[in-house]
């Protein structure tokens, strides 16, 4: 099949080089010429324009979006509207959220256009092992789109979840949980780690929990592959971003009146690690020497 692909990060890049290896041609379109230089090495055929994209794959156009949420996937989605004709189909494989997927699938009804929102999870490890998929749309849409799910998901790793929108619902609600599953490992480590006297080797403790135990995981095989080359964590700075999933999940929970406190407070605790001192630790360290004269560490600044 021949597929426009729209953005080359390195995930993007990796799920171009994919599609190549399972027999596909594809137009691949970045903004940067530096961007496009490694997919027109890989063998896919690289343009400067969106315009020239749609001009190069013949219609009914299939056209897949790896761009970043928000303004990007925006513009993006937008352009092509203007671009495509009836029968042609775009698929949002981004972190969109799922309500823009709602309202930009609305707008692509009117002009027979197909939009699919695709949630896809796999990382810069999808290359090798392929990604997982899950989307939203309309059937008659999603079906011609079946041969390029195929190539990148490995066996049952791709699922139509429901109409548009679903894609991402869903994918939203993978990060959450996903932020959760990190909080609960950090946790349980840094005990591990904070035990001093048991001089514990958290690397071989990661191997061993991934030989069978309960809590055996993809991301604690990541968790030993990161300890063994750094056990103490000495060269990283404890800062963990987010890229909005998490926030939607918690907000999702609210509107609805779903108790969702591990993923909320999963949640916090990432905007916790971003403050060098938290003013919040050091109220309560305060109110602790004014109540009960506990002892409180100075910062140096006094």
């Amino acid at each position: 099949m021949k597929i426009g692909f729209v953005g080359l990060g390195r995930m993007g890049l990796n799920m171009v080089q994919r599609l190549l290896n399972d027999g596909h041609e594809i137009v691949a379109y970045a903004r940067k010429e530096s961007s496009r230089e490694p997919a027109k090495k890989m063998g896919a055929e690289t343009v400067a324009s969106l315009e020239a994209l749609v001009d190069k794959l013949e219609a009914p156009r299939k056209i897949w979006v790896m761009v970043p949420e928000g303004e990007a996937t925006e513009e993006t989605i937008r352009e092509l509207w203007n671009l495509l004709d009836k029968g042609d189909i775009v698929v949002d494989g981004g972190n969109s959220n799922y309500k823009d997927s709602i309202r930009r699938a609305k707008t692509y009804i009117p002009k027979g256009l197909g939009f699919i929102d695709c949630g896809t999870s796999g990382g810069i490890w999808g290359l090798k092992i392929g990604y997982c998929l899950m989307y939203g749309g309309e059937k008659e849409f999603v079906a011609q789109l079946e041969p390029v799910f195929k190539s990148l998901a490995p066996k049952d790793g791709y699922l139509h979840v429901g109409p548009s929108g679903s894609g991402h619902f869903v994918k939203m609600m993978h990060n959450g949980i996903e932020y959760a599953i990190l909080q609960a490992y950090a946790e349980g480590f840094e005990i591990l780690n904070a035990k001093k006297e048991f001089n514990i080797d958290l690397p071989s403790v990661a191997h061993l929990w991934n030989q069978g135990s309960v809590v055996r995981s993809w991301l604690l095989e990541l968790a030993e592959d990161a300890l063994k080359k750094d056990p103490k964590l000495e060269n990283i700075k404890g800062y963990v971003d987010d890229s909005g999933e998490g926030r939607w999940s918690a907000k999702e929970a609210i509107d609805i009146d779903v108790p969702a406190p591990t993923i909320t407070l999963a949640l916090f605790e990432r905007f916790r690690s971003r403050q060098e001192q938290s003013f919040g630790n050091k109220f309560i360290a305060a109110l602790r020497n004014e109540f009960g004269g506990h002892e409180v560490k100075k910062s140096g600044r006094i």
